[in-house]
This record gives C-alpha cells, structure tokens and sequence, in this order.
C-alpha cells in the first residue's frame, strides 16, 4: 500500500513539472467585479442625486466618448438630460427640452422616448404664466403634450397627459373668455360674438362654455333680427349640450321667444355634467389666499373627462366687419391629372407661350389710338372747340412771321426823330 502511494506521488510531480496544472486566471472583468462603464454611470447617478449636476454631465460625456458601444449610452444621454431638467433655470430647461429632443430622435423605439416627451410637456406647463398674461408657454405646453398622445399612443403616459392638456385647454379659454366679456361688457357686439363662438368650438370642455354661449346669443340679440338664427343656434346650444347649466331655462324661454324649435338634452351631455359637478375639486383657503403670487394659472376647474381638443380651429371673422370682394373662399374641387390619348393636339392647339410680348404692347397701343379716334369722332363740341383753338393758333403764328419784317422800316424812320440834329 506504502508502494501505491509512493508512485500516485511520483506521477503527480511529473504531471506539474511537464506543466499540466491549471493556475487560477485574473480576468479583470468578473461577476465580483463591475464594468468600468457601468462605473461612471452609477457615479454620475450619485452626482445628480446629490445636485452635483455639471460633475455628473462630465462624468456621463466622458463615458459616451470613450464607451460608444456600451448598454448605458442610451442612458447616459438621458441622465444629461434630466441633470439639465433637476437644476432648472431658464437656461437648463432650455437645455434640457434640446436633450430630450435628440434622445427621442435617435432612439424613438425605447419606452424612454415617451418619458423624454412628457418631461418636455411639462417643462412648458410649468412655465405657464396666468390666463391674462403671455400665453407662449401655454401655446407650446398645449403643442407638446398633443405630439405624445399621437406620437406614442400606448405610452403609459397618456392618461396623464391627457388631463395636463384639458388643464392646458382650460386656461386658454379663461383667456379667450376674458376678452371677449371685455367686448361684451364694452358693447362691441360683433367682437364679443365672435370671440364667444370661437371659444365654443374650440374648447368645448371649458368650465364657462354655457355662460360664454349666454353672452354669444346676448350679443347677435343687440345686433338686430338678421342675426336671429346665429341666436337661436347659441341657445339651442345650451339647452342641448349643456342641459345642467343655470342658463338652460332662460334658453328655453330666448328659444320660444324667437318662436325656434327647443332641442332635447343630449344624455351624454347630462353624464358629462353630472360627473364634472360630483368629481370637481374646490381649491381650498390657502389656494384663494395664496392665489395673487402665483405665477401659473388656476386650473382647478378643468374638467375631467372627455377628449381634450387635438386641433387648433381657424378664427374667424366678426360678423359686421366688411369684407374685400376677393377676400372670399377660393378654388375648392379637386384638380387631376390625365395622360394625353392624342399627340397631335401639342402640335395643332395654340400655346398662349408663343405669344411674344410685343405683340401685347402693339395690341395695346392699337387699342388706346382706336379709343382716343373714337372720343373725337364722338364728342361734337370737343372737337369744334379744338379747330377753333387750331385757328386761334396759326392767325397768330402769321403775326409773328410778319413782325420781323416791319421792325427795321419802322427802326429807320424814327431814328433821325429821336437823335439829336448836329451841331
């Protein structure tokens, strides 16, 4: 047994000294290890949570410039982003809106895309300024919001940024609302109708739609009875899409006035209402106290439910404003195109381009000789007092050829008359 064991030895020392033993391999990269990539990406991430923002957006530069194809690109340019998001300023949200706008072109199939284009929604909607004052961001608030619902709409952002934009919405028609009452309340009719209308049509779940139908339907009323049916439409209006509205009986009454048929209630419409008016949130005491120094608008109002407006509406023009004769709808059917059967009709039909445009200028100088011969011909006493005016004018271009003539006899004989005789 001793001999066994001696030899298994032996040859165990001669398999390590031939060089078949397996040395352990330092492999730089291993599961106890992390990537030097996924290093500075985490790092940046500690820098952005502790607002160290300019550190981290050097750090993540540094790791798309030296690791262009690392797993953590995509993220990397979306961590720049939200470094200029989180330290906001005029200036960083600036950035911020440009970051995101590069990371949805180059990666629009990620499901960050639809992230990156609510972040810029939201960049515009809390930079919202009151519904009297600069609606730009409002505008642009209200244009983003509705390029995520059409351009992701499966995003888990949707029903989101659905409410943002009916809050948009409604603090755009508090705006269009505040002037047109101005109108209304000026007297000027004609505008007041017209904003009204507009206002209407275009954000129909506007919480004062139905008091801005009432002063629409006031305002026609003032304007005489050739406005009778845009009333009567304003009032129908009311009784059917708003039907729970304090107006809905005063319309009733205006509509059997103007003797117009009274519209039923639409049960959508009372649904609709009836929901506004049980899910409506007050804004409480320290809202109202705190109102004045806000910067955004009051959105509380908005509505709830219902799909936001997906289109900005033409505005029209006021009633009695004149318009120019040209100024009317033009062409509007459909203009085709079809081969030619026969080519001969190139060969054998005029083309107005061979007209050359002196031919024009000919025509034209033919047409005013033959306008100016007709007036003479055709006006009796023009043309005698013409030939009178002629005659006037030689008689007195015979005087002045004879005058000459006369001058040096009449020069002689006075001459001696007016000297002195010598001495």
């Amino acid at each position: 047994m001793a001999r066994y064991i001696l030899v298994v030895t032996m040859l165990a020392g001669l398999l390590t000294s031939c060089g078949f033993h397996r040395k352990k391999y330092d492999d730089p990269i291993t599961k106890d290890t992390k990537q030097p990539d996924k290093v500075l990406f985490d790092r940046a991430i500690n820098d952005i949570e502790h607002s160290r923002y300019e550190v981290a957006r050097i750090t993540l530069n540094t790791l798309i410039n030296t690791y262009d194809q690392s797993e953590f690109l995509a993220k990397a340019k979306l961590a720049i982003a939200d470094s200029w998001y989180r330290e906001g300023g005029a200036a960083g949200l600036a950035q911020a809106e440009a970051e995101y706008k590069d990371f949805i072109l180059f990666y629009p199939t990620m499901e960050e895309a639809a992230e990156s284009q609510e972040k810029v929604c939201m960049i515009h909607y809390r930079q919202m300024e009151k519904a009297d004052r600069d609606v730009n961001q409002a505008l642009r608030a209200e244009d983003e919001c509705r390029q995520l619902i059409v351009q992701f709409p499966n995003s888990k952002y949707i029903t989101e940024t659905q409410q943002l934009l009916r809050n948009i919405q409604e603090a755009l028609a508090e705006g269009e609302y505040l002037v047109g009452n101005f109108y209304f309340k000026r007297g000027d009719n004609s505008a007041a109708a017209n904003r009204m209308g507009h206002l209407v049509d275009q954000y129909p779940l506007y919480s004062k739609a139905d008091e801005a139908l009432w002063q629409m339907g006031e305002a026609y009323g003032r304007l005489g009875n050739r406005f009778r049916k845009q009333e009567g439409d304003a009032y129908a209006k009311i009784v059917r899409d708003y039907p729970l509205s304090a107006h809905a009986d005063d319309s009733k009454k205006k509509l059997q006035e103007l003797e117009l048929p009274v519209p039923e209630a639409d049960p959508a419409a009372v649904a609709r209402m009836q929901y506004e008016k049980d899910n409506r949130v007050k804004p409480g005491l320290y809202s109202k106290s705190t109102g004045f120094i806000r910067r955004g608008p009051d959105m509380s109002a908005a509505a709830r439910s219902g799909a936001p407006a997906m289109t900005t509406l033409k505005a029209s023009v006021p009633p009695l404003v004149p318009q120019a004769p040209g100024s009317g709808p033009g062409f509007s059917g459909d203009v085709t195109a079809t081969t030619v059967g026969n080519s001969t009709a190139l060969d054998t039909n005029p083309d107005a381009r061979a007209n050359p445009p002196a031919a024009a200028s000919t025509s034209a100088t033919t047409t005013n000789a033959t306008s100016t011969s007709a007036t003479s011909t055709t006006d009796p006493s023009q043309q005698s007092s013409s030939d009178q005016q002629n005659g006037k004018k030689k008689k007195k271009s015979k005087k002045q050829q004879t005058a000459p003539a006369a001058q040096p006899a009449d020069s002689q004989t006075a001459a001696p008359s007016t000297t002195d005789p010598p001495k």
